[in-house]
């Protein structure tokens, strides 16, 4: 009796050979023999045999329609990881190209969707493999489909680390190569683990109204054939429903129930010619009235991944809209297997062949050499993920950037030269703003000039691909050393005193080197010149001191503390909460330059006919005060802790608030000062560039134990990145 694993690789291999006639069934079997021995005795999560596994892969292949090799190495996939069967037994019996093929995805088997850096490297060997041959990745996401289906049987957590890894990188990639059927299918495999709820009641939904969609589109499906039939014109009409993710970004986008969602029917006409397309598309428009702006020709203007169709929405009866698609049946391959479905090795193509279709992945490789980790991540989904426009160049010449692109970015990606060489811009014939977004079929001119006179630095802010910001920071990293190392050190210095670390810093040797050692740099200078040409962010540099800063000062005030007399603290006592060694009632006002709070190290300076001015001893303005006729202005003072906790003294200090951009950040660090019961001066947002965002506030505080406790609340808030101590101004 045959077994049922039998029959399945018997099916496989009828299925194959009708694909295609010169598949090598003799090779295929013996490729299922040696998977079938290699797994003998393992079991999956499932409790199936393992093989069914590997079956199952191999018959995901066969769909897309590769060759024989990529069908052998999907049945032997496993075996180097999972078995002692290695890669010299797999290259002496089957040869080096379905050796390399299983080597290929068993390297990117052993890649970890985890921490940032390590993502980066894991995405980076990623794209190499398929850079290196495309075959390789088309077997990996016919594995990870598989691995889908079966999420179930894993524990929750490993679903959802699994379910969003496929999300976030195996569903991308299957886009970005055409593969719609199984970009879809892992979209919503993945959706059931990590919204179970929000799919279910997708799902229940749909069953509710299956009744209704199927009369709404079989009468759709008629009218549509009749006319087509008066026009003699042949045709193969499907009708749908969108995919569950598809569904669930719209109403989640859009906050609505699925009971309120209308345009989630679509309807396929596939025909014999590219005129007879723009011909049904005609009649379609007679029949149904199209709504503006929704219809979207990617036949004459094809998507990077070789998509082409046509798209039109339109009303139907009751009011209801609809998407018609309108291809050939060769379009309609392409569209379903993307890649796969013109394959090279299919056609018998040797490795020397168009490679222009995979351009990108090596272009994004190229252009990633030097990136720290989340720069490349960053890029990842600007270059490789996002939208795209198509612009034209004066010439007629279609070029593809990331939605959001600018004339700069245009410029650079035409060449080096011409970006740093750029004045400006013409769009459509007209001068533009060189930081316009770029829109489909825009004709943009770059407009040069004969002397290299080398980019701005706000470009760097502006541009949108990593290709042109690299570029640029090149740029001004070769030819600007001087002005860098200047500029960066006055950004530094600008940062340090806002932030009241500037002494902390430059009086401590031993903090400047640990600071040039934890990013590599021999010298200040060199420190200095990368935050200048923005090979660093100013960012990280400054959390890297305040975290060295803070160690040394916590230090210091454990030493002060047993250092200052407690007798001398006793001697007088202040209303305003601070105690003037020597003088009582004194007059006493709290500097602006550093806002003194109770705990914080203090220091008096007596102010001709103004009394005495507080100061914190880290203050800007304490250090450089110290000429010989201020010396002796200095006084000592400390905090009146029995006043303080009698008169309940409140202190005003500054906070800056660092955050990514998010709509409500400001109205939750509002609620939270309100709920903390803190006095709000001032309380005021602005955008920065990159989708970030900064919020000033100026409150009040009994002292420094409170605001730390507000600090550390302020951090917990969605969207928050840091939050630092200022001067009031």
């Amino acid at each position: 009796m045959t077994s049922p694993i039998q029959t399945k690789i018997d099916f496989l291999v009828e299925r194959a050979k009708k694909q295609n006639p010169n598949i090598n069934e003799k090779k295929i079997r013996a490729a299922y023999e040696c998977a079938n021995a290699a797994h003998e005795g393992q079991k999956r999560k499932n409790g199936e045999p393992y093989i069914i596994h590997p079956v199952s892969v191999a018959e995901i292949i066969v769909e897309m329609g590769l060759d024989t090799d990529s069908i052998c190495a999907g049945l032997l996939h496993d075996c180097i990881e999972d078995t002692e069967f290695g890669y010299k037994e797999i290259e002496n019996k089957f040869g080096t190209s379905v050796a390399e093929l299983v080597d290929g995805v068993t390297r990117l088997g052993m890649l970890r969707y985890s921490k940032e850096q390590e993502q980066f490297e894991d995405l980076r060997k990623m794209f190499l493999a398929m850079a290196k041959d495309i075959r390789v990745i088309l077997i990996k996401l016919a594995d990870r489909l598989h691995n889908a289906r079966t999420f179930q049987f894993l524990p929750e957590r490993k679903q959802r680390d699994k379910a969003l890894e496929t999300m976030e990188i195996y569903a991308p990639i299957a886009h970005r190569l055409g593969m719609s059927r199984i970009k879809w299918e892992l979209e919503d495999l993945s959706l059931k683990c990590l919204d179970p709820i929000g799919y279910q009641e997708i799902v229940e939904g749909l069953e509710k109204q299956s009744s209704q969609h199927e009369e709404f589109l079989n009468h759709i499906k008629e009218c549509i054939s009749e006319k087509l039939k008066e026009a003699e014109i042949e045709n193969t009409i499907s009708a749908r429903v969108k995919h569950i993710y598809s569904i669930y970004r719209k109403m989640y986008a859009q906050h609505k129930t699925i009971n309120e969602i209308y345009d989630i029917c679509a309807v396929r006409v596939i025909v014999d010619s590219v005129t007879n397309c723009y011909n049904v598309l005609g009649y379609v428009h007679d029949l149904y009235k199209p709504i503006p702006g929704r219809f979207k020709d990617y036949i004459s203007t094809p998507k990077p991944n070789g998509y082409q169709s046509l798209h039109t929405t339109v009303i139907g009866r009751e009011g209801i809209p609809f998407e018609i698609q309108i291809r050939t049946e060769e379009m309609h391959k392409m569209a379903e297997f993307g890649v796969a479905a013109h394959w090279k090795y299919k056609q018998g193509l040797d490795k020397t062949g168009n490679e222009q279709a995979f351009a990108w992945i090596r272009q994004l490789l190229e252009a990633q050499q030097d990136t720290e980790a989340e720069d490349f991540i960053k890029a990842i989904k600007v270059d490789l993920f996002a939208d795209e426009v198509f612009v034209f160049t004066p010439k007629g010449d279609v070029v593809n950037m990331p939605a959001g692109a600018t004339p700069i970015d245009l410029a650079y990606a035409i060449h080096s030269a011409v970006g740093n060489r750029m004045v400006g811009a013409k769009i459509n014939g007209r001068i533009a703003p060189i930081d316009s977004q770029l829109k489909n079929g825009d004709i943009v001119e770059i407009l040069t000039s004969k002397e290299t006179r080398g980019p701005s630095r706000n470009w760097v802010k502006i541009v949108k691909t990593t290709e042109a910001r690299n570029k640029i920071k090149q740029w001004f990293k070769k030819e600007c050393r001087e002005e860098n190392i200047e500029q960066g050190k006055a950004e530094l210095d600008r940062e340090l005193k806002a932030n009241l670390m500037y002494n902390g810093f430059y009086d401590n040797e031993e903090i400047q080197k640990n600071i040039l050692q934890k990013f590599t740099f021999s010298s200040m200078d060199e420190l200095y010149a990368a935050i200048g040409y923005g090979g660093i962010t100013i960012t990280k540099v400054l959390n890297k001191i305040k975290d060295d800063v803070m160690k040394v000062r916590k230090a210091q005030e454990k030493i002060d503390k047993l250092e200052q007399p407690q007798a001398d603290k006793k001697k007088s006592k202040s209303e305003t909460g601070v105690v003037v060694e020597g003088i009582d009632n004194c007059l006493v006002k709290f500097a602006r330059c550093c806002t003194p709070i109770p705990g914080d190290d203090i220091i008096g300076f007596v102010t001709r006919g103004y009394g005495v001015s507080i100061h914190r001893k880290d203050c800007v303005n304490v250090k450089n005060n110290n000429s010989k006729d201020e010396e002796n202005r200095w006084i000592r003072v400390w905090w009146d802790e029995e006043s303080l906790d009698n008169k309940k003294n409140r202190f005003s200090t500054g906070l800056q608030i660092s955050t990514k951009s998010r709509i409500g950040v400001l109205s939750d660090v509002a609620v939270l000062l309100a709920q903390a019961h803190v006095n709000v001066h001032e309380l005021s947002a602005k955008d920065l560039n990159d989708g970030f965002g900064m919020i000033t506030a100026v409150v009040d505080v009994s002292g420094i134990g409170q605001l730390d406790n507000i600090i550390n609340r302020l951090k917990k808030i969605k969207g928050v990145l840091d939050v630092t101590r200022t001067a009031e101004n």
